[in-house]
């Protein structure tokens, strides 16, 4: 299925297209069908794993006992190696892009944070 605009004057509308209602070929990217794929996955499993990850750290807060608390610590730390894990192989397949900061950039954060610890009422 091809994308066609609402608008009539577009040349994306059914209409609007020189050929009669035939959408000529743009060179614009295909819109992806339902299926999932292997990135799809791995980025629905890590999303998942974030969420995950939000929850224990909630649990671990509120254990009510020393062996619940050291067994759901350790289940968020193997929670935090998958994630880290599926980053790692998206990253490695290209899949999980980062921008690299300019070291003025990392410079203001790292003044701004430590200016935060000036801030904190038991320091």
């Amino acid at each position: 299925m091809q994308w066609q605009s609402q608008d009539p004057s577009s040349p994306y509308h059914p209409q609007g297209t020189p050929s009669g209602g035939q959408q000529q070929q743009t060179g614009l990217p295909r819109v992806k069908g339902p299926e999932m794929n292997d990135r799809d996955r791995i980025n629905d499993v890590m999303a998942t794993e974030k969420y995950l990850t939000t929850a224990y750290n909630i649990a671990v807060n509120e254990a009510s006992t020393e062996q619940l608390y050291r067994t759901q610590m350790n289940l968020l730390n193997e929670l935090h190696q998958c994630q880290r894990d599926l980053f790692n192989l998206m990253h490695r397949k290209g899949w999980y892009k980062l921008d690299q900061a300019q070291a003025q950039d990392v410079y203001q954060t790292a003044q701004q944070f430590s200016n935060y610890q000036t801030q904190f009422p038991y320091s």
